[in-house]
């Protein structure tokens, strides 16, 4: 494919993409709006068992076909209760992926249990299942899971490693809302899945999340995580009576209105993300150097982010590829496409090198009578994704094939020009 030559925008040329072409999310409806108003009206801010908190499990509950769901204030929140859930004690090992937002790790210290990194399968971003089973030792109780950027991760494969070491699994759903694997909801997968709608997530409410399970035990336990230690009262009234460590995890009733008015449109909001992605397969297909998303039989991408790939060895160029991608993605913001970060190599965190956590050490002192060291080069293929990769925004509606073909040309120039790009 021959380059675009036209000039650069970081050099004076024209942007590909026009200045405020990129339209926000969420898109706010009238709807939404009618449905906030209404808790106003209503007059009930606040409550497990308020008609909107109530209403929105049941029905989350339904879409994903869970038995049993809680609302919260938060995908980490969901994530800490779906830990608890899960049985985790403190001391425990629940092994997870490198590559992440940091949420995914601590919530596994929040409940003063260890992460344990395994690294990933290139090709998805997701766990790979054999580089889990290497990390299982004595003190493992769970496989904690990402469907990072919304593509469920290889779930048969870790529902495998658990079973046949008798491990929980925990699915991090809070990029992956509505993705499926093999026909069934991300979520139902595993033993406990945690969501997230979070305002930039593909099912948003500002802030917010969900705990979804259908083992009773696990939804009581994570009931308690959620209000302060309580016990869940099937008839919605509280005993105020704390029968161990609990937060508080409410979600609000004008948040839990909005993602529920946003609900009744997440098929028509995932097939217009699923179409703007078919697009830039389409037409992005063939450029040099850039590798495009990659999504298995048998799972549905929901793409909260649509990410390609640099690849510099395959046009040649000898460069350190995570400085590189750097200067492509200024590139690429400076012609008008929306980026998003490329999540984390969490070992590289502070956090984790110097192992502080709550202060003293904890829990790596005061709960683990193990030893860990978190060494980025442990993970290369994590670290390489990292450095390489370019996560576009801007695929919910009402963008479309417009602001696509904008995307389009911005790559066509920017790979066009590469050795200029990254010198």
């Amino acid at each position: 494919m021959p380059g675009n030559q036209e000039e650069l925008a970081q050099s004076g040329g024209t942007p590909a993409v026009n200045e405020g072409s990129v339209q926000p999310w969420p898109h706010v409806a009238a709807v939404d709006k009618e449905a906030v108003m209404g808790v106003l009206e209503r007059g009930v801010l606040w409550g497990a068992a308020a008609p909107e908190a109530t209403a929105l499990q049941e029905e989350w509950a339904a879409y994903v076909g869970a038995r049993h769901c809680l609302v919260t204030n938060s995908g980490t929140a969901a994530l800490h209760m779906a830990v608890a859930a899960a049985g985790v004690q403190p001391g425990d090992e629940v092994i997870t992926t490198p590559m992440s937002w940091s949420s995914t790790a601590t919530c596994i210290l929040h409940h003063n249990a260890i992460p344990v990194f395994a690294d990933i399968d290139p090709a998805t971003y997701t766990l790979d299942p054999q580089q889990v089973e290497a990390k299982i030792t004595p003190r493992t109780r769970a496989i904690l899971p990402v469907h990072l950027y919304g593509l469920p991760a290889d779930m048969d494969g870790i529902m495998a490693v658990a079973e046949k070491h008798g491990l929980q699994v925990i699915e991090d759903c809070c990029q992956a809302q509505a993705a499926t694997y093999r026909g069934r909801m991300v979520g139902t997968l595993g033993h406990v899945g945690a969501f997230s709608f979070n305002g930039n997530k593909n099912l948003p409410g500002g802030e917010g999340g969900a705990l979804v399970t259908d083992d009773e035990e696990a939804w009581d336990m994570a009931a308690r995580v959620q209000q302060f230690g309580e016990r869940r009262r099937s008839d919605g009234e509280r005993e105020y009576n704390v029968y161990g460590m609990g937060w508080m995890y409410r979600g609000t009733e004008m948040t839990n209105a909005f993602i529920r008015s946003q609900l009744t449109r997440i098929d028509e909001t995932t097939a217009h993300i699923q179409a703007n992605a078919a697009y830039l397969d389409e037409h992005l297909a063939g450029i040099p150097g850039l590798r495009l998303p990659h999504v298995p039989s048998g799972r549905t991408h929901v793409y909260f982010r649509y990410v390609a790939e640099f690849a510099p060895e395959e046009v040649g160029l000898d460069v350190e590829p995570g400085p590189a991608s750097e200067k492509v993605r200024e590139a690429l913001r400076a012609e008008g496409v929306g980026l998003g970060r490329a999540e984390f190599l969490l070992p590289r965190m502070t956090l984790f090198q110097e192992q502080e956590g709550y202060g003293r050490g904890c829990p790596w002192e005061c709960c683990y009578d193990g030893t860990i060291a978190y060494r980025p080069e442990d993970y290369p293929h994590a670290a390489n994704a990292v450095d390489r990769v370019i996560p576009l925004m801007g695929l919910t509606p009402p963008n479309d094939e417009t602001l696509m073909a904008g995307y389009v040309g911005a790559f066509e120039k920017v790979f066009g020009q590469l050795e200029r790009v990254v010198a």
